[in-house]
Protein backbone atom coordinates (compact mmCIF):
# COMPACT_ATOMS: atom_id res chain seq x y z
CA UNK A 1 0.00 0.00 0.00
CA UNK A 2 2.10 3.20 -0.86
CA UNK A 3 -0.96 5.51 -0.54
CA UNK A 4 0.11 8.00 2.37
CA UNK A 5 -0.18 11.04 4.50
CA UNK A 6 0.83 14.74 3.65
CA UNK A 7 3.80 14.53 5.61
CA UNK A 8 5.24 10.91 4.51
CA UNK A 9 4.62 12.03 1.28
CA UNK A 10 6.90 15.18 1.70
CA UNK A 11 9.69 12.80 3.91
CA UNK A 12 9.52 9.79 0.93
CA UNK A 13 10.19 12.70 -1.76
CA UNK A 14 12.84 14.93 -0.01
CA UNK A 15 14.33 11.40 0.66
CA UNK A 16 14.72 10.65 -3.04
CA UNK A 17 11.54 8.50 -3.71
CA UNK A 18 9.03 8.95 -6.41
CA UNK A 19 5.53 10.77 -5.41
CA UNK A 20 2.99 11.35 -7.40
CA UNK A 21 0.68 14.47 -6.53
CA UNK A 22 -2.29 15.79 -8.53
CA UNK A 23 -1.78 19.67 -10.25
CA UNK A 24 -4.24 22.16 -11.78
CA UNK A 25 -3.87 19.68 -15.16
CA UNK A 26 -2.84 16.37 -15.01
CA UNK A 27 -1.20 14.47 -11.87
CA UNK A 28 2.39 14.19 -11.89
CA UNK A 29 5.16 12.08 -10.96
CA UNK A 30 8.12 13.96 -9.15
CA UNK A 31 11.27 13.14 -7.96
CA UNK A 32 14.30 15.47 -6.84
CA UNK A 33 16.04 16.34 -9.83
CA UNK A 34 19.24 14.75 -9.50
CA UNK A 35 17.28 11.49 -9.15
CA UNK A 36 15.31 11.86 -12.22
CA UNK A 37 16.79 8.89 -14.12
CA UNK A 38 14.28 7.02 -11.48
CA UNK A 39 11.41 8.56 -13.74
CA UNK A 40 12.83 7.80 -17.07
CA UNK A 41 13.26 3.87 -15.61
CA UNK A 42 9.43 3.81 -14.71
CA UNK A 43 7.80 5.20 -17.41
CA UNK A 44 9.95 3.84 -19.97
CA UNK A 45 10.39 7.44 -21.00
CA UNK A 46 12.77 7.92 -23.95
CA UNK A 47 15.98 9.70 -22.74
CA UNK A 48 15.79 12.93 -25.30
CA UNK A 49 12.42 14.09 -23.90
CA UNK A 50 13.85 15.71 -20.54
CA UNK A 51 11.73 16.02 -17.51
CA UNK A 52 10.45 19.71 -16.72
CA UNK A 53 11.03 21.93 -13.08
CA UNK A 54 7.83 22.44 -11.12
CA UNK A 55 7.95 24.87 -8.23
CA UNK A 56 6.01 26.41 -5.68
CA UNK A 57 6.46 30.02 -7.00
CA UNK A 58 8.56 31.75 -9.97
CA UNK A 59 11.38 32.50 -7.43
CA UNK A 60 11.90 29.20 -6.80
CA UNK A 61 12.31 28.30 -10.39
CA UNK A 62 14.52 31.42 -11.25
CA UNK A 63 17.88 29.89 -10.23
CA UNK A 64 17.44 27.53 -13.11
CA UNK A 65 17.60 29.99 -15.86
CA UNK A 66 20.16 32.23 -17.55
CA UNK A 67 19.12 35.45 -19.00
CA UNK A 68 20.05 38.41 -20.61
CA UNK A 69 18.32 41.67 -18.18
CA UNK A 70 16.00 42.10 -20.93
CA UNK A 71 14.97 38.59 -21.09
CA UNK A 72 14.83 38.04 -17.63
CA UNK A 73 12.19 40.81 -17.52
CA UNK A 74 9.93 39.52 -20.72
CA UNK A 75 9.78 36.12 -18.33
CA UNK A 76 8.91 37.51 -15.20
CA UNK A 77 6.19 39.90 -17.04
CA UNK A 78 5.12 35.97 -18.41
CA UNK A 79 5.02 34.36 -14.95
CA UNK A 80 3.44 37.17 -13.49
CA UNK A 81 0.35 36.56 -16.15
CA UNK A 82 0.50 33.23 -16.16
CA UNK A 83 1.82 31.47 -12.74
CA UNK A 84 0.82 29.83 -11.21
CA UNK A 85 -1.13 28.22 -14.14
CA UNK A 86 -0.82 25.47 -17.05
CA UNK A 87 1.79 27.50 -18.81
CA UNK A 88 5.32 25.34 -18.65
CA UNK A 89 7.82 28.10 -20.25
CA UNK A 90 10.94 26.05 -21.74
CA UNK A 91 13.45 28.56 -20.96
CA UNK A 92 17.64 28.74 -21.43
CA UNK A 93 19.31 26.89 -18.53
CA UNK A 94 21.64 27.76 -15.88
CA UNK A 95 24.60 25.55 -14.42
CA UNK A 96 21.86 24.78 -11.49
CA UNK A 97 19.76 22.44 -13.67
CA UNK A 98 21.26 18.66 -12.95
CA UNK A 99 22.50 16.62 -15.93
CA UNK A 100 20.27 13.55 -14.85
CA UNK A 101 17.37 15.54 -15.77
CA UNK A 102 17.96 15.63 -19.80
CA UNK A 103 17.80 11.78 -19.45
CA UNK A 104 20.78 9.81 -21.18
CA UNK A 105 20.41 12.09 -24.23
CA UNK A 106 22.61 14.95 -22.98
CA UNK A 107 22.14 18.45 -21.58
CA UNK A 108 20.55 20.58 -23.86
CA UNK A 109 20.23 24.20 -23.75
CA UNK A 110 16.77 25.00 -22.02
CA UNK A 111 14.80 23.39 -19.43
CA UNK A 112 11.13 23.47 -19.01
CA UNK A 113 9.68 25.12 -15.87
CA UNK A 114 5.97 25.47 -14.52
CA UNK A 115 4.52 26.57 -11.71
CA UNK A 116 0.83 24.90 -10.61
CA UNK A 117 -1.96 26.55 -9.69
CA UNK A 118 -3.22 23.94 -7.65
CA UNK A 119 -2.73 24.51 -3.50
CA UNK A 120 -2.09 20.97 -2.66
CA UNK A 121 0.47 21.11 -5.31
CA UNK A 122 1.86 24.15 -4.10
CA UNK A 123 2.10 23.06 -0.39
CA UNK A 124 3.90 19.79 -1.14
CA UNK A 125 6.43 21.97 -3.66
CA UNK A 126 6.95 24.62 -0.74
CA UNK A 127 8.48 21.63 1.77
CA UNK A 128 10.38 19.24 -1.23
CA UNK A 129 11.82 22.25 -2.96
CA UNK A 130 11.89 22.25 -6.94
CA UNK A 131 10.76 18.77 -8.30
CA UNK A 132 11.63 17.06 -11.62
CA UNK A 133 8.08 16.58 -13.15
CA UNK A 134 6.38 14.37 -15.81
CA UNK A 135 2.58 13.15 -16.36
CA UNK A 136 1.55 9.69 -14.28
CA UNK A 137 1.60 7.38 -16.92
CA UNK A 138 4.11 4.83 -19.03
CA UNK A 139 5.77 6.50 -22.10
CA UNK A 140 3.36 6.42 -25.30
CA UNK A 141 -0.07 6.26 -22.92
CA UNK A 142 -2.74 8.86 -21.97
CA UNK A 143 -2.16 10.33 -18.71
CA UNK A 144 -3.61 8.66 -15.38
CA UNK A 145 -6.02 10.50 -13.91
CA UNK A 146 -6.78 9.51 -10.45
CA UNK A 147 -4.40 8.24 -7.44
CA UNK A 148 -5.71 4.78 -7.80
CA UNK A 149 -5.22 4.26 -11.61
CA UNK A 150 -1.26 5.57 -10.59
CA UNK A 151 -1.19 3.06 -7.39
CA UNK A 152 -2.21 0.12 -9.87
CA UNK A 153 0.15 1.31 -12.66
CA UNK A 154 3.15 2.37 -10.42
CA UNK A 155 2.73 0.39 -6.98
CA UNK A 156 6.40 1.94 -5.55
CA UNK A 157 5.44 5.61 -6.14
CA UNK A 158 4.03 6.98 -2.69
CA UNK A 159 0.37 8.67 -3.71
CA UNK A 160 -1.81 10.44 -1.00
CA UNK A 161 -4.15 8.42 0.38
CA UNK A 162 -8.25 9.42 0.28
CA UNK A 163 -8.80 11.34 2.89
CA UNK A 164 -5.97 13.93 1.86
CA UNK A 165 -7.59 14.34 -1.43
CA UNK A 166 -11.06 14.72 -0.18
CA UNK A 167 -11.08 18.48 -0.04
CA UNK A 168 -8.80 19.26 -3.75
CA UNK A 169 -10.09 21.06 -6.57
CA UNK A 170 -10.97 18.84 -9.55
CA UNK A 171 -8.26 18.90 -12.18
CA UNK A 172 -8.13 19.91 -15.57
CA UNK A 173 -7.25 16.72 -17.35
CA UNK A 174 -5.53 18.91 -20.15
CA UNK A 175 -1.93 18.84 -20.11
CA UNK A 176 -0.10 22.31 -19.95
CA UNK A 177 0.64 24.88 -22.66
CA UNK A 178 4.47 24.75 -23.54
CA UNK A 179 6.26 27.56 -24.88
CA UNK A 180 9.92 27.71 -25.76
CA UNK A 181 11.52 30.88 -26.06
CA UNK A 182 13.46 31.32 -29.36
CA UNK A 183 15.83 34.21 -28.44
CA UNK A 184 13.12 36.71 -29.82
CA UNK A 185 9.81 35.89 -29.27
CA UNK A 186 7.69 32.76 -28.20
CA UNK A 187 7.19 29.20 -29.94
CA UNK A 188 4.46 26.90 -28.57
CA UNK A 189 5.20 23.23 -28.62
CA UNK A 190 1.88 22.14 -26.88
CA UNK A 191 -1.31 23.91 -26.72
CA UNK A 192 -3.28 23.45 -23.78
CA UNK A 193 -5.21 25.63 -21.89
CA UNK A 194 -3.44 28.69 -21.79
CA UNK A 195 -3.28 31.14 -24.79
CA UNK A 196 -0.01 32.77 -24.78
Amino acid sequence: MTQVSLLTLVAGARSGQIVSFPTDTVPALAVLPERSELIFEIKIRSQEKPLILMGASAQSLWPFVTASPQERQIFEQVAAQFWPGALTLVLPASENVPQAIYGRGGTTPTIGLRVPNHALAQKILSQTGSLATTSANRSGNPPLLTMAEIEAEFPDVLTLSPTELEAMAPSLSVPSTVARWSGNGWEILRQGEVKL
